[in-house]
């Protein structure tokens, strides 16, 4: 991935240098010629396209933002409710992530989540304890987290 990235620059400074034009339009045409001539041949590199994790990120990072706020307004509405109606529990999660970098990287993501914390992660990093502000349904609080940030950070992470 950091080899396509390095090409795609050298492809990019070569374009301004063949025009002998340093502005930064020059650099984005050079830039955007990269991506596709790296694009065209990205079937002979023995990784995937760097724009394909590069885009899997922007997708994690997307969800983040809208699960930090759709958590914030669901916190923030059981503040403001005159009578306390929450329901906490703790859940384990069972996870597909291996590496310790993975189920670091959902437990932070979980924590950052208002409503949620990860409270512990057994030895063998396969099972997350994660204590809810508000559980309705254990397994589907578990579903949720396995098809959203689970799948997104393997997106991520794995080729």
């Amino acid at each position: 991935m950091g080899l396509q990235i390095v090409l795609n620059l050298v492809i990019a400074f070569v374009w301004m240098f063949l025009y002998n034009d340093w502005s930064a339009p020059r650099f984005t045409v050079g830039y955007l010629l990269g991506i596709f001539c790296i694009g065209l041949l990205s079937r002979f590199w023995p990784q995937d396209f760097y724009l394909k994790r590069l885009w899997a990120v922007v997708k994690l990072l997307a969800l983040f933002i809208k699960e930090l706020f759709v958590s914030s307004f669901a916190v923030l509405l059981h503040i403001i409710r005159p009578k306390l109606t929450v329901r906490p529990g703790i859940l384990a999660l069972e996870t597909e992530l291996e590496s310790d970098w993975e189920v670091t990287l959902l437990s932070c993501l979980i924590c950052l989540t208002p409503g949620t914390l990860t409270l512990d992660v057994s030895k063998d990093g396969g099972t997350l304890y994660i204590h809810a502000m508000d559980i309705g349904n254990a397994d589907e609080l578990s579903r949720q987290i396995k098809d959203s940030f689970e799948k997104a950070i393997m997106e991520v992470t794995r080729p």
